[in-house]
């Protein structure tokens, strides 16, 4: 892996898992939980120069990926939501960068989108740690990448986003010493 694809994926692609245990879906499940307090930890004691900093070069700042994270998984929960109430749903993707540079990313403190990410993340975990073995199996329609994930992939998706994005910002944190 060169050194962009390291900074970009730090901790390497998301690859589908094709079985999923009751174990790694509990594992899944804990990363989405403790998202939001990971990120608290990290950027606590950085300032405004540093949360404008990109975590690569041409990559997002620090806030961007923050506010990214809330849009994300707020795009998550009504997914899993969707195809838990109707018989596999077409979600309808968003475009992540153009959601990034809009005025609310540059204009709203992280510390906004890092409250949102607990209440939303309360909300999700609520819902994950009550589903039934059926309801793991329901699927949804992504028309961008024409796949039908089955939930349990869905939740081991946002677990490896959860890492993916913290990732980003631990190992910018440690590259400069900050």
């Amino acid at each position: 892996m060169d050194d962009l694809e390291q900074l970009k994926y730090p901790i390497g692609r998301f690859t589908p898992p094709e079985n999923v245990s009751a174990a790694q879906l509990e594992k899944y499940i804990n990363d989405i939980r403790y998202l939001p307090a990971s990120v608290e930890l990290a950027v606590q004691k950085l300032d405004q120069h540093q949360l404008e900093t990109p975590y690569r070069p041409g990559g997002w700042t620090i806030n961007q990926v923050v506010h990214h994270l809330a849009d994300s998984h707020m795009n998550a929960l009504t997914r899993f939501k969707w195809a838990l109430t109707e018989d596999n749903p077409t979600i309808k993707p968003y475009e992540e960068q153009l959601w990034a540079e809009l005025p609310d990313v540059k204009k709203t403190p992280i510390n906004v989108s890092i409250t949102l990410l607990f209440a939303l993340h309360t909300r999700w975990v609520n819902l994950l740690d009550n589903l039934t073995e059926e309801q793991w199996a329901r699927t949804y329609t992504h028309p961008a990448n024409k796949t039908t994930p089955t939930l349990k992939v869905v939740a081991a998706n946002y677990s490896w986003h959860s890492r993916h994005h913290l990732a980003h910002i631990e190992n910018l944190i440690e590259r400069n010493n900050w």
